[in-house]
């Protein structure tokens, strides 16, 4: 089956969705479309043909404090900057019907390609930093080089380190 990555739309078709995770399920269901339209983020779709709703990324902005940084990273930045820029990838969830086939990582690597670009041209950005949700969110992101930051629980990934995957961009 074919998927695409799109920003959420009213006729995506969201009532369906299970992740398994019910505070993921009622996200994209009852307050995706608010935040968007709030501006809180921006929600981004992995839709089939037929626009259902198969898996989902949010980002925003965000900072954390330097302090809170590993320190081959921090030390770049300058003492007068308590906290640093940062893009905050919120939720990222694949429905059970497709658990296996890649699409989580697929989702993954288009929000690390669009939170880069911005961060080139757009918004000043130093990494980005997820909120994972339990144990199995931690070792997915544990597997594409997020480190844990244990003072927050918070995981970060330099754009440094993100640049390299996209040296095109």
């Amino acid at each position: 089956m074919n998927y695409k990555i799109t920003l959420l739309e009213k006729k995506h078709h969201r009532k369906d969705f299970d992740c398994g995770k019910e505070l993921l399920n009622k996200y994209i269901k009852l307050q995706a479309k608010q935040d968007v339209k709030k501006k809180l983020s921006v929600c981004f779709a992995l839709v089939d043909k037929e626009n259902i709703v198969k898996g989902y990324y949010t980002l925003s902005n965000s900072s954390i404090p330097q302090i809170e940084v590993p320190k081959e990273f921090s030390r770049k930045f300058p003492n007068s900057y308590s906290n640093i820029p940062v893009t905050l990838l919120g939720r990222l969830a694949i429905d059970k019907s497709i658990f296996g086939q890649g699409q989580g990582e697929y989702l993954l690597i288009d929000a690390l390609k669009e939170s880069y670009k911005v961060s080139k041209k757009v918004i000043g950005s130093v990494a980005i930093i997820v909120d994972p949700i339990d144990d199995e969110a931690i070792s997915f992101y544990k597997k594409y080089d997020f480190i844990l930051l244990p003072k927050s629980g918070k995981m970060f990934l330099p754009m440094n380190i993100i640049s390299q995957l996209f040296p095109n961009i």
